[in-house]
C-alpha cells in the first residue's frame, strides 16, 4: 500500500477502524482479513461490530467481528446450509442482522435476531427481484429495492410497532407519534 494511499485513508476518517495502521490479511480464519474473500462490509450504528461476506466455509456466508474484542462473533443459525448470503445490514448495536440469502437462485430478504438466535424470512410473499436490504438503527423498518413494477424501486417494509427495538441501554424508549 502506498505511504499516499495510507496518507488519505487516515485523512478520510478511515482511521477509526483500522488506526492508521495496515493489516496484512491473515492465514487465520477467526481473525478479521483472512486470506478468503471477505467482502461488503457493514458497521453497527454504534460502530462496535462489522458484518460481512465470505467464502472461508466453501460457500458465502455472513459473519461478524467484534472490532473492540478483535474476535469473530458466534451467530448459531445463522447461515442456512445451501443458502448463498450477501449485502448484510446491522442495527444499532447489531441485533438485527439483516441480508438478502438465495436458496436456488431465488433471493429472500431475511433478518436474523442475535438475542434469539433465530431467522426470519420478510419477503416470502413477494414475486419479483430483490437487493441492497438495510435495516434501520432500531431494527423496526427494512427497505431494500424491488423489481416489482419493472424497474429498480425502493420500498420500505415496517416490522410494526410490537417488535423489541433496538435501543442502547438506559436509553430512554421514544413516545409513540399519535396522529
Amino acid at each position: 500500500m502506498s505511504r499516499l494511499f495510507r496518507s488519505l485513508v487516515c485523512l478520510t476518517g478511515l482511521s477509526l477502524l483500522t488506526g492508521c495502521a495496515w493489516t496484512q490479511p491473515s492465514a487465520l480464519p477467526g481473525e478479521l482479513n483472512s486470506r478468503f474473500n471477505d467482502q461488503e462490509p457493514a458497521l453497527s450504528g454504534d460502530g462496535r461490530l462489522l458484518a460481512f461476506v465470505s467464502n472461508r466455509r466453501g460457500s458465502r456466508e455472513i459473519w461478524v467481528y467484534d472490532l473492540v474484542a478483535r474476535r469473530l462473533v458466534s451467530l448459531p443459525g445463522l447461515n442456512q446450509s445451501g443458502a448463498i448470503a450477501e449485502s448484510p445490514s446491522l442495527s444499532l448495536t447489531g441485533r438485527y442482522i439483516v441480508y438478502l440469502s438465495s436458496v436456488q437462485g431465488r433471493p429472500d430478504i431475511a433478518l436474523y435476531d442475535r438475542l434469539t438466535q433465530r431467522t426470519e424470512l420478510l419477503t416470502l410473499t413477494y414475486r419479483s427481484w430483490l437487493r441492497h436490504p438495510r435495516v434501520s438503527p432500531d431494527g423496526r423498518y427494512v427497505v431494500f429495492e424491488t423489481a416489482r413494477r419493472g424497474q429498480w424501486d425502493i420500498e420500505v417494509l415496517d416490522r410494526g410497532p410490537q417488535i423489541e427495538l433496538d435501543l442502547p441501554q438506559r436509553a430512554p424508549i421514544p413516545a409513540p407519534n399519535l396522529p
